[in-house]
């Protein structure tokens, strides 16, 4: 299955290389929404508040009651997830506060769990040079996806695993990085990381793994 992204910063459709170069801007976002509706799933991130760089709440409830979506970036509490879930998102993603220095905060997923719910608890497994990436992909912690998969498992509905150094190159995903990691879990595995064409979404989804995409949305060669 697609899941398109929308992803926003500074109030605009955005989509990063990398999590770091700014490659495409758009405001028109009455006409991706039309393009999105016909999706059962739609990735809306908020880089800003990934960044702790301000956010973009307003967006994202607009975005909400229009859009069936699982929502991400920069939610560090079990409250702001409740309040997003109220607001229409359908699922709440939750990456860096799952992770401190040492390893896996198993203690602040399982209240997560606890107050919204498994099914909509969705783990972010963003993974740069083969370490879980953090705050906005800037720092890393010592944990492996593999790592991070097992000690999450009880608690999540479904992980997402972004593989960072392909983020918006458009050079294609890693497809035997998931390959590797659809065995370490019977929850929903979603991908996302530089994918380009409908090939790669078919050979991820005969593996059982669904495959979200930006860059090639926006860029017209995955066609929404």
């Amino acid at each position: 299955m697609l899941i398109p992204s929308i992803d926003l910063m500074g109030g605009r459709i955005v989509q990063l290389e990398r999590g770091e170069t700014l490659r495409l801007s758009f405001d028109d976002f009455d006409y991706w929404i039309e393009r999105f509706a016909k999706y059962p799933l739609v990735q809306l991130i908020d880089l800003d508040a990934a960044k702790c760089a301000g956010d973009n709440r307003r967006l994202i409830r607009q975005i909400a009651r229009r859009l069936p979506v699982q929502v991400g970036g920069g939610i560090r509490t079990p409250e702001q997830a409740r309040e997003l879930l109220d607001s229409g998102a359908r699922r709440v993603i939750f990456g860096s506060a799952l992770f401190h220095e040492t390893g896996v905060n198993t203690q602040f997923a399982a209240a997560v769990s606890t107050a919204i719910g498994t099914e909509r608890f969705v783990a972010g497994i963003d993974t740069k040079s083969g370490r879980i990436a953090v705050r906005g992909w800037r720092d890393q912690v010592r944990v492996t996806p593999a790592e991070a998969i097992a000690a999450l498992e009880p608690h999540c509905g479904a992980f997402l695993y972004t593989h960072v150094d392909t983020e918006g190159t458009l050079q294609g995903f890693p497809v035997e990085a998931a390959r590797n990691l659809r065995p370490l879990t019977v929850r929903q595995l979603i991908v996302a990381g530089g994918i380009r064409q409908q090939s790669e979404i078919e050979t991820l989804d005969a593996l059982g793994i669904d495959a979200v995409a930006g860059m090639a949305v926006y860029s017209g060669l995955l066609a929404p």
